[in-house]
């Protein structure tokens, strides 16, 4: 009899142990399937429309604003001189996408279906175009510094100026919005890893440089400050090859304390936030 028992009792202990572990199978079961509903809504695909907010991914209207204003500025350039045809190119930083003027299109050619993009590696993430042949110049900046757009020209008064000094004598104190005398970076073959190389060290504290036998390299927060930087650059030269000119008389020069004075006026100097 009680064996009989004991063999009851632990065919009772059996079944309760038996629902115990069917009743966890279930709440595991349903645990899972908890985690995968989940799972399947966050790997739902964006709809059409949709804009998600990744870090460096700029969106489609940011791309396009910035590639009609970098279109602008590269139309700019031609208009006011300081290329002619197809030489110069421009470059704005999006998100981790740098845009830039592809390679032998005209910019009055250039339409919103032509717009040119590559990562700061060098590999093209947007269109099919060409980009520049200075792209190595272009990234270097990108990559080393906090500007975020880049102008490089061929302007004449400046090229000429590259031909004949190392650094643009400093005859005017606009040399301070560039952060002091402007240097020239020396001479390396167009497009090449060493001219980035070169214009990096002229630029060393600068925002903006001569390219010796070669033209103008300036960079900024915005493209119109580049731009505006470009211009400067160009008048200088102008107005030093101009003084330089006259027969029998030298330039005088402002002192490094007289440009450093200079540059911290302008630092505040016009509207603030604009």
């Amino acid at each position: 009899m009680k064996q009989r028992r004991r063999e009851r009792e632990r065919a009772r202990q059996q079944g309760r142990e038996q629902e115990r572990q069917g009743a966890q199978g279930a709440r595991n079961t349903q645990n899972a399937q908890g985690a995968q509903d989940v799972q399947d809504v966050q790997n739902v695909p964006d709809a059409p429309g949709d804009e998600k907010d990744v870090a460096g991914v700029p969106g489609e209207e940011e791309v396009a604003g910035a590639w009609e204003a970098l279109v602008a500025t590269a139309r700019r350039m031609v208009s006011d001189g300081l290329v002619v045809g197809t030489s110069g190119n421009v470059s704005v930083r999006v998100g981790d996408v740098v845009l830039v003027t592809p390679s032998g299109v005209p910019y009055d050619r250039l339409t919103p279906d032509d717009v040119t993009g590559v990562d700061l590696e060098g590999r093209q993430v947007l269109g099919t175009l060409v980009p520049t042949s200075e792209l190595p110049m272009h990234l270097a900046v990108h990559r080393t510094t906090d500007a975020r757009a880049v102008v490089h020209t061929h302007a004449v008064h400046a090229t000429a100026v590259s031909t004949l000094v190392a650094e643009l004598p400093p005859v005017h104190y606009m040399a301070g919005a560039l952060g002091g005398p402007v240097r020239v970076a020396p001479y390396a073959t167009y497009g090449t890893e060493e001219l980035a190389r070169n214009m990096l060290r002229a630029l060393e504290g600068r925002t903006g440089c001569l390219l010796q036998n070669h033209g103008t390299v300036t960079c900024g927060a915005t493209l119109d400050q580049a731009y505006d930087r470009t211009a400067q650059l160009e008048w200088m030269c102008r107005l030093w090859l101009t003084a330089s000119s006259v027969p029998g008389l030298t330039p005088a020069l402002l002192t490094p304390e007289q440009l450093a004075q200079a540059e911290e006026r302008l630092r505040t100097y016009g509207q603030p936030g604009r």
